[in-house]
Order: structure tokens, then C-alpha cells, then sequence
């Protein structure tokens, strides 16, 4: 599915391609604080299916509970989320923040990660 989105200053625009039985609602501590609310809901998506259209990302590196480290990226102007990666993993997949995708009302969760954290 091709979808695209912004920050909330629209500094920072993307499009990307989804697949949408990859769309989690996750517990963990990072995501509850970074939507304020109880839950996070992210799609997950490999870094070639991604591209940034305007804007530069600023990342800083988070510790998880588990001691993972992930990579998270929000906009330098607003702060708006856009997506993280685990650094541990040495891979290229990561968790789009579904709050910014233009098309995230045909998002539907498929999966709850994170779940010992609830």
C-alpha cells in the first residue's frame, strides 16, 4: 500500500510503502511517552520502502527496558515522532509512527507488541 505524511509543521514529508498486516499497537515504555497516550500504534516497514521527501530527521538513541537501543527520529522544528529503529538488531526495518501517515484511517492494528508492558 502506498501511503504518505508529514509532521505536524508539514517540515518534514515522506512517502513510503506499507504492508498493512504490519501495523502494531505497542506497549512499551518509549511509545507511551512519546504519543502520551497508553499505547503506541506503528507500521512496520523496511528502510528501502521509505523515502523522506523534505526535511532532516534529528535522531537521538533511547535504551529500552530489555537494553536494546533504538534510534529515534522526530522533526527538528515541532517534534513530532516519525519513526525508530533498533540499533541492536543491525537491521534496516523499523516503526513508522502511524499518527503521521495521510491514509492511517485504513490502517487497521494487526498485531500488539511490547505486551508484558501493558
Amino acid at each position: 500500500m502506498k501511503i504518505d505524511g508529514q509532521c505536524s509543521c508539514k517540515n518534514i514529508a515522506y512517502r513510503a510503502t506499507v504492508s498493512p498486516e504490519q501495523v502494531y499497537v505497542c506497549d512499551c515504555e518509549d511509545c507511551k511517552t512519546h504519543s502520551g497516550t497508553p499505547k503506541g500504534v506503528i507500521v512496520g516497514i523496511e528502510g528501502e520502502d521509505f523515502e523522506l521527501l523534505s526535511g532532516s530527521l534529528k535522531a537521538f538513541k533511547s535504551t529500552a527496558a530489555n537494553g536494546s537501543e533504538w534510534e529515534l527520529t522526530f522533526c527538528p522544528k515541532c517534534g513530532t515522532r516519525i519513526h525508530a529503529k533498533s540499533i541492536s538488531e543491525g537491521t534496516d526495518f523499523f516503526g513508522l509512527r502511524a499518527g503521521t501517515v495521510n491514509q492511517r484511517d485504513q490502517l487497521k492494528p494487526t498485531l500488539q507488541t511490547f505486551c508484558h508492558s501493558k
